[in-house]
């Protein structure tokens, strides 16, 4: 099925989908590339995929011929939306197009579980999405597995580990809840247009049970406050939280002269506990 449809560039020609800076857009038109991440995220048989910014359905076509049951594929641009459409005839009643906004949709009514998100995120929205992903109401997640495409940098953000430049709220938050690994790097040739930096897929699993036990709003408001500042020692950029700040980050185990990219997840973890 995936034969019978035109190329993604005849697609973009057709329907004159000049990629917009200002919705973040830089398409994938390589369909062997987009295969191999449909296929990062594991087998697809029996389960709904989230797809958010598809495009010209390069990924979209990829999820479905690797076998998702059903790919709800949520499009901001409606320029997008005849592709998109041209997508869903070749595999009927398995491709659900929803012309909105991925930060204001609600998606738990379209999707049955097991689900997993698979997405090469728009670059403006790609982080605040991957935040409201990992900081549900209620763990485990509705989702199973995030497969996401990011800009190689926030790729690294998310994976790195403490004492390194690019450890920060994101890896703390991602590093709790989930294994995350990078699965793969992409050039800005492999893009249409290309991006100024390279890309990387990143492929997160969700734990039964966060890595440590601690209130979730107060964790991420300790972490956010933390590395706000993170040049600065912790018993400073913590003061405003307790007037007895430098007791408390003792009693978790850390120095108060230590800073943000100093403490391990358990430590931010211990923290939170003796905050909340």
């Amino acid at each position: 099925m995936i034969d019978d449809l035109p190329p993604l560039r005849e697609v973009i020609a057709a329907h004159d989908l000049r990629a917009k800076k200002a919705l973040g857009q830089n398409f994938l038109l390589d369909l062997n590339l987009t295969a191999r991440i449909a296929r990062i995220a594991g087998p697809l048989d029996g389960v709904d995929v989230l797809e958010v910014g598809p495009g010209p359905g390069g990924l979209t076509r990829g999820l479905l011929a690797e076998g998702a049951r059903k790919v709800l594929a949520v499009e901001k641009d409606a320029r997008c939306l005849p592709a998109l459409k041209q997508i869903a005839a070749a595999w009927p009643e398995r491709l659900e197009v929803a012309h909105a906004d991925a930060l204001t949709l609600d998606v738990a009514g379209h999707l049955a579980p097991p689900w997993r998100i698979v997405s090469n995120l728009p670059y403006n929205v790609g982080t605040e999405l991957l935040v409201r992903w990992l900081t549900p109401a209620t763990w485990p997640p509705p989702w199973d597995s995030l497969t996401l495409m990011f800009q190689k940098e926030v790729a690294e953000r998310i994976v790195a580990a403490p004492g390194s430049k690019a450890y920060g709220r994101l890896a703390v938050l991602a590093q709790w809840r989930c294994d995350a690994r990078i699965a793969m790097t992409l050039p800005p040739e492999a893009f249409s247009p290309p991006p100024k930096v390279h890309s990387a897929v990143v492929h997160l699993t969700a734990l039964p049970e966060p890595r440590f036990p601690a209130d979730p709003q107060v964790l991420e408001r300790v972490v956010a406050k933390g590395f706000n500042q993170r040049r600065k020692m912790l018993r400073a950029a913590l003061r405003g939280l307790a007037p007895d700040i430098e007791d408390r980050l003792r009693a978790a185990g850390i120095e108060p002269t230590q800073r943000a990219e100093q403490v391990p997840l358990e430590g931010w973890c211990a923290l939170a506990r003796q905050l909340a």
